[in-house]
């Protein structure tokens, strides 16, 4: 949505330099979804738990392509369907499949956790459709709760095809030819750091994002890996939506202050 998030930023009255950080790739599923409608035709309790709306589109699309669209929708159906957010519940809700549980807003695996307190895990067949990369911490904290997990990736993050923007934009960091990065996922970050590690610049892009750069992240996830980076954002919104986001990073500018971490 880089073409909303420029517009956003252009009505405060910013000037947008864009460059593309990460593609959504699919991958071949086809065994690991034929194994999954396998287990789904097998007795058992399930919890399918669904954390993007992109894995959701994935999943049902390879059961379509085997011919078990049907069949899968009304096995999900008879489990318990868990929501990390609004994403994955409105890519299900187009299969006529409703989540009995949502996580709350930030909708990190905390909430996520906690909006699944009430479910007893013990001996049940946990599915988790991950996003573009394994969640582990939220894998342990399942399999502790005692659920026999199973999980599916069906799709992966990437560089994008062509890297020169995203090389173009650390460069340009690095020489503070920009004032703020904005940054809405924590896979964007961890491929800007590889394209500057890759360029030989990756310590002089932690020093201009460390004192001169104004950093923004949209929630607590993209936040959390910043962080563990060595790099503490300075505008991290309440409600972690681009909207908020763009308004809080205005919000910044509107009251004069000093970088300080």
């Amino acid at each position: 949505m880089c073409g909303e998030l420029a517009e956003l930023v252009r009505r405060h009255g910013g000037i947008v330099r864009s460059a593309p950080a990460v593609r959504e790739a699919q991958i071949d599923c086809t065994a690991i979804v034929a194994q999954f409608l396998e287990q789904l035709g097998s007795p058992g309790r399930r919890v399918h738990v669904f954390l993007t709306g992109a894995g959701v589109t994935t999943l049902f699309q390879e059961a379509e392509r085997q011919g078990a669209l049907p069949f899968a929708i009304a096995a999900i159906r008879r489990g318990t369907v868990v929501c990390r957010g609004p994403k994955p519940a409105a890519a299900l809700k187009r299969y006529g499949i409703i989540a009995n549980v949502s996580a709350a807003s930030p909708y990190t695996s905390d909430e996520l956790l906690h909006a699944m307190t009430s479910i007893d895990l013990a001996g049940a067949e946990v599915t988790v459709v991950h996003y573009g990369e394994r969640n582990r911490e939220l894998s342990a904290a399942l399999q502790v709760r005692g659920g026999l997990l199973n999980e599916l990736c069906v799709y992966e993050w990437r560089l994008p095809d062509d890297i020169e923007p995203l090389q173009k934009m650390a460069r340009a960091i690095v020489a503070r030819d920009v004032n703020a990065v904005v940054f809405t996922s924590q896979v964007q970050w961890k491929h800007l750091a590889l394209v500057a590690t890759e360029l030989g610049i990756a310590d002089a892009l932690m020093r201009a994002l460390t004192t001169e750069i104004v950093v923004a992240a949209v929630g607590p996830i993209c936040s959390s890996a910043l962080i563990d980076a060595g790099v503490r954002p300075h505008v991290v919104p309440e409600n972690p939506k681009m909207g908020p986001l763009v308004s809080a990073l205005a919000q910044f500018y509107a009251e004069p202050r000093t970088l300080n971490r």
